[in-house]
């Protein structure tokens, strides 16, 4: 049951070795990084994550080794990035079976988009065919669901217990935090504005810059909820900045360079997203130091 998840739930990152094969023993070491950072819960196969690039099998074997270092210490929920219910289920039932107790899953997000009907269908049968809770990863340009549509299907759909809000618009998260039911779980994915995000009453977040610096983000978590607002203010500040560094078309790439520059072995990212230029990693390692981070070589 996913009814008390809360908090700071990164999309781990996915390490790649230079033929864009998953570094399992790189990924375990990512799963206990976050886990001694102190976060909430596990969340791979997200867009940090790359899921979009993962083939079946691959993704089998991906969430295997994260269940396997996970050892149940943590809530650990999938990521389904596919394009058809059908694939939805069977990855779902996937990560049931290797422990899953819950999945983050999109609206089908190629050309094509669904009418609402579809849509209520689609997250209707993912939730029946796999017994697992679903979030809805609300991410797709093109296929955005709006308050009152994400409201509908939780309504409708027992399975679908909550939303991951990723558009940068504070307003429709305050929107569907005020319209929600008490156990509706709204996270925040909108990564520049999380300290107001939780004052907004957010259950937490499932997003790309705890996925780059933890600890910094759960120590924010933890100012708003004891209530020190000042605190809460300064670092959500320098996080800033190091989101303003991370935050471009390359942003999986850029978070494993955050995490390289921690000394967490973070691998490549797949082809064909290029890793972070000079630059960028300036600004990167910039970050990093605001928060107090102690820098390493990155490799």
């Amino acid at each position: 049951m996913l009814s008390d998840l809360r908090g700071v739930i990164p999309p781990i990152s996915t390490p790649f070795d230079a033929q864009g094969n998953v570094i399992h023993a790189a990924l375990a070491e990512i799963v206990e990084f976050q886990i001694a950072a102190g976060v909430h819960g596990l969340i791979p196969g997200g867009s940090t994550g790359e899921g979009h690039t993962f083939e079946r099998e691959d993704f089998a074997r991906m969430f295997e080794t994260v269940a396997k270092t996970n050892r149940g210490r943590l809530p650990l929920l999938a990521g389904l990035i596919v394009n058809s219910t059908q694939e939805a289920i069977i990855r779902g039932r996937i990560a049931r079976d290797l422990g899953a107790q819950g999945l983050q899953v999109t609206p089908v997000h190629y050309l094509f988009k669904p009418d609402e009907e579809a849509t209520l269908a689609h997250f209707r049968a993912v939730a029946e065919g796999t017994g697992l809770p679903i979030l809805i990863y609300n991410v797709i340009p093109w296929n955005y669901l709006s308050p009152a549509l994400l409201l509908r299907i939780m309504r409708e759909v027992p399975g679908v217990v909550g939303v991951k809000q990723s558009s940068g618009d504070l307003k429709l998260l305050a929107d569907l935090v005020l319209q929600a039911r008490p156990q509706d779980l709204i996270f925040t994915a909108i990564d520049a504005l999380l300290y107001p995000s939780y004052a907004l009453g957010a259950r937490g977040t499932i997003s790309a810059l705890p996925a780059a610096s933890p600890h910094a983000n759960v120590a924010l978590w933890d100012a708003v909820q004891r209530g020190d607002h000042a605190t809460a203010k300064a670092l959500h500040e320098r996080l800033l900045v190091l989101w303003n560094a991370l935050s471009a078309e390359n942003l999986p790439a850029n978070v494993k360079y955050a995490l390289a520059c921690q000394g967490v072995p973070s691998g490549l990212s797949r082809a064909p997203m290029p890793m972070p230029d000079a630059a960028r990693q300036a600004a990167i390692r910039a970050g990093l130091e605001g928060l107090g981070v102690t820098l390493r070589k990155a490799a």
